[in-house]
């Protein structure tokens, strides 16, 4: 019994010297690993494809949220026009002087040719009467100049129509001396004689018909100098008369009178400004435009003003000066459909001038987002609307209103138009 114990003892005892062969991928292991691995793949994620943009927090009740349409676009600026009188004559003064009397007071409806100032001016006064004593010395040296020249004729007349008696007489006396010459009855000296006076006769006939003819000639041309010079001189003097007139200042036409405040009293220089006729049955608008803008205005060019009984009022460009002052240049509208009732001169009115033909166009509203962006990107609503991006965009033309829209953005998409000033490099707002 004993060795039988011994012997199965000895064979229990080899089999737990057996090895025991160990198991390569337990549950711990297996855990480990997968949860390695789930580590390494949300990772590489996170990496590839999580969001990394920045990110802000922005309030919806802060900011303005607009919706991009399809529309018309009217590219157009907007600028003051100051009401001005159709028409405007300016007075001044041809001839200086001293105030000495104002007929009309500034304001008033005046006619054409009424007095509206009265200047004096002695040294003016002495002048002219100087200038119309010469005047007249030369008309009185012009007809003694006339006078001078039908003497000269008369006495060619008298001298002429001597020679023809003295020929008469020496003519028959000079037939009967050859007649009796011939019969022998009278000496060659005698015949001689007569025949010496008629010949004499003759020829001093020939001189002063000659002369006679050239003096009427001359005469013909020395009395038209003569006419022309005396009415010249003629004109002159009325001329001379009518500066003194100059020294009353009167209305060129009908309008409202308009001056400075002058005295009686004060001195005025020539050429001196001293008010002006403005004709008020019509009125125009004169707008400041931007230099940059002047090869894009044109003459026939549309404008339009608002009233605020919200009546549209169409205006035209009639005249563009092409002076520029301080940046600007100036140009002339006028009213095409009737002028705004109640308008007065030297009023402000806001108008809108167009710069081309209107057309369809994809339209963003203007906003303070220009002036982060410069107009390259803007903040876009999601479909949600829980948040807005950051994306590039190209502008073109604009108006007040609008912004015609060339690239990014499609119809019924909505932008956040105002300021962007507070948000940052962020690249997406997470509206709150």
């Amino acid at each position: 019994m004993l060795v039988g114990f011994k012997a199965v003892t000895k064979i229990i005892d080899m089999g737990m010297d057996r090895q025991i062969k160990k198991k390569k991928w337990t549950t711990n292991k297996i855990l480990t690993w997968t949860g390695g691995g789930l580590l390494t793949l949300f990772i590489c994620y996170t990496l590839i494809f999580a969001d990394h943009r920045s990110k802000l927090n922005v309030e919806v009740d802060k900011i303005t949220i607009m919706t991009v349409e399809q529309g018309d676009f009217q590219e157009w600026i907007p600028e003051t026009g100051i009401v001005q009188p159709i028409e405007t004559y300016y007075l001044d003064a041809i001839e200086g002087g001293i105030v000495q009397e104002l007929n009309t007071e500034t304001g008033t409806m005046v006619n054409g040719g009424d007095a509206l100032i009265t200047l004096t001016n002695s040294d003016l006064q002495l002048e002219v009467l100087n200038r119309e004593a010469q005047l007249y010395e030369q008309i009185n040296n012009l007809r003694t100049s006339r006078l001078l020249l039908d003497q000269n004729t008369q006495n060619l007349e008298k001298e002429l129509a001597e020679v023809d008696y003295q020929l008469q007489l020496a003519k028959p006396e000079y037939d009967r001396q050859k007649e009796l010459y011939d019969e022998q009855v009278i000496s060659r000296k005698e015949f001689e004689e007569a025949k010496e006076r008629y010949d004499y006769n003759t020829k001093r006939r020939k001189i002063v018909a000659s002369a006679y003819q050239q003096e009427l000639e001359l005469k013909s041309v020395q009395l038209k100098q003569l006419n022309d010079s005396e009415a010249r001189m003629w004109r002159s003097l009325d001329a001379v008369g009518k500066i003194l007139d100059n020294l009353v200042i009167r209305a060129p036409k009908e309008g409202q009178f308009a001056s400075e405040q002058l005295e009686i009293g004060q001195a005025v220089g020539q050429g001196e400004r001293m008010g002006q006729i403005d004709i008020v049955d019509d009125f125009k608008l004169q707008v400041e435009v931007d230099e940059l803008y002047l090869p894009r205005i044109n003459v026939g060019q549309v404008a339009s003003y608002e009233s605020q009984a919200g009546k549209i009022y169409k205006l035209e460009v009639t005249k563009i000066y092409p002076s520029i002052t301080n940046g600007n240049f100036v140009v002339d509208m006028e009213f095409q459909d009737g002028t705004p009732e109640g308008i007065k001169r030297g009023q402000s009115l806001r108008i809108r001038v167009e710069l081309g033909n209107p057309g369809q166009a994809l339209l963003l509203p203007t906003g303070g987002f220009f002036q982060s962006t410069g107009g390259n990107w803007v903040f876009v609503l999601g479909e949600n609307e829980d948040q807005a991006v950051k994306r590039d965009i190209k502008l073109g033309r604009k108006n007040s209103l609008h912004y015609e829209v060339l690239e990014g953005l499609q119809p019924g998409e909505k932008v956040i138009t105002s300021s962007y000033e507070n948000f940052g490099d962020n690249e997406i707002l997470v509206l709150k």
